[in-house]
């Protein structure tokens, strides 16, 4: 993936990540809330009529008030339903209800999310008194691809753990003979001929994984191996594997299984090495940064320093911390815009301009939208740096969640 892809993809999880906050704070009085999750697959007709049985059927609710919203949620969502020949490339989540708003208050919300960040799997249809975001949260946590390869002496399974989802694509049987020889073999004859089998039956393998890694090798973020001993060091000592999927190899993890449960074994073994290779590139990147900031001079930090160095089409890589949740608040002063940084949800404060005078009006933005999108106008990468490990977490809390390491040094 290109760093403009990528830039794209964080883009995109991080305006899914603002909508599901603001789902998850609704409440609904009672079981009427709805959520709608149609996979790629599903016929428009199919979920429309779903939609217009359920609200037949609550018509049998016995609150009032609840038949009312749940009936009022799902005649939105079949209105919405009208704009769709057929649902977008990875599905799309309906959410509807009214929501409490306080003092006995309620207010209808309705919101569509088209093309979450992986394919939805399954239709699902949830009424409750909260959204059910859960799911889109486990697609915004996934991270990384990678290869999976099980095998012992008798079988192999293949297959990818995309995200959290585990996936089988490719397995075979050996026709390895066991270790007893058929009567009539001399010993030597029987080894090298079980030797041949299993040279054969590694081969196989590797052929199997090369198919379905080699196509997306510059998208793997590594492969994992798992069997019993000898059996994946063999493999691997071997190198049957093409050389490009070698040199991804993260490690080798002894499981008992290897048929599809092995793969999810396998996962399991690897999880320090998997936790460990989801945060390299942050890990990285904030070294870089705090090289820079001791011994270099291309390192800045804060809103206002960051932004200024954006502006000047100086920011090579704008550094964001995942948990940063701040609004910018713009102000016209005499001419020209004046900016502070604000948290969510705070009113908007006076602001005294360079030239003296003080405003009281602004217009509140998203802070990571309004930093994106200068980073996006100047060329600039933007890489979102988890709060998991020390130096991540010290972008938030030493350096504001704003930082960007420089293409040039500008002394601001």
């Amino acid at each position: 993936m290109s760093d403009s892809e990528q830039a794209q993809t964080d883009k995109q999880k991080y305006e899914f990540q603002k909508v599901i906050e603001e789902l998850r704070d609704y409440r609904g009085s009672g079981t009427q809330l709805v959520s709608i999750y149609v996979p790629p697959d599903r016929q428009i007709s199919d979920i429309v009529a779903h939609v217009t049985q359920e609200h037949s059927e609550a018509a049998n609710i016995k609150s009032k008030d609840t038949r009312t919203s749940v009936q009022d949620a799902l005649t939105s969502i079949k209105d919405r339903m009208k704009y769709y020949k057929q649902p977008p490339d990875n599905g799309m989540v309906l959410f509807s209800g009214a929501i409490n708003t306080g003092g006995g208050q309620s207010d209808m919300v309705t919101r569509v999310l088209e093309n979450p960040p992986e394919p939805i799997q399954s239709f699902r249809y949830h009424c409750d008194s909260e959204f059910l975001t859960e799911p889109l949260e486990e697609m915004l946590m996934d991270k990384g691809l990678f290869g999976l390869i099980v095998l012992d002496r008798r079988e192999a399974n293949v297959g990818w753990l995309k995200g959290k989802r585990v996936e089988a694509v490719k397995s075979a049987s050996s026709l390895v003979p066991g270790k007893q020889r058929k009567g009539g073999q001399s010993a030597q004859r029987f080894a090298r001929l079980r030797l041949e089998a299993i040279d054969n039956f590694y081969q196989e393998v590797a052929g199997m994984a090369d198919e379905l890694f080699v196509p997306k090798r510059h998208d793997i973020n590594g492969i994992l191996v798992g069997g019993p001993s000898p059996t994946k060091d063999e493999f691997l000592d071997g190198e049957y594997l093409h050389h490009e999927l070698q040199d991804l190899v993260l490690g080798k993890f002894d499981v008992s299984y290897t048929d599809e449960s092995g793969l999810k074994d396998l996962v399991d073994r690897a999880s320090d090495v998997l936790s460990e290779h989801e945060m390299l590139e942050d890990k990285q990147v904030m070294e870089e940064f705090f090289e820079e900031l001791h011994d270099g001079e291309r390192a800045t930090y804060g809103f206002e320093p960051t932004r200024e160095n954006l502006m000047m089409g100086a920011v090579d890589r704008l550094l964001i911390s995942e948990d940063l949740r701040k609004d910018v608040i713009v102000y016209e002063c005499g001419g020209r815009e004046e900016f502070q940084f604000v948290d969510k949800g705070k009113p908007i404060p006076e602001h005294t301009c360079s030239n003296g005078e003080t405003v009281s009006d602004g217009e509140r933005e998203d802070a990571i939208d309004h930093l994106m999108e200068l980073a996006d106008q100047r060329g600039s990468e933007t890489v979102f740096v988890s709060t998991d490990f020390e130096k991540g977490e010290q972008l938030m809390t030493a350096f504001g969640g704003v930082a960007g390491l420089l293409r040039y040094s500008t002394g601001v």
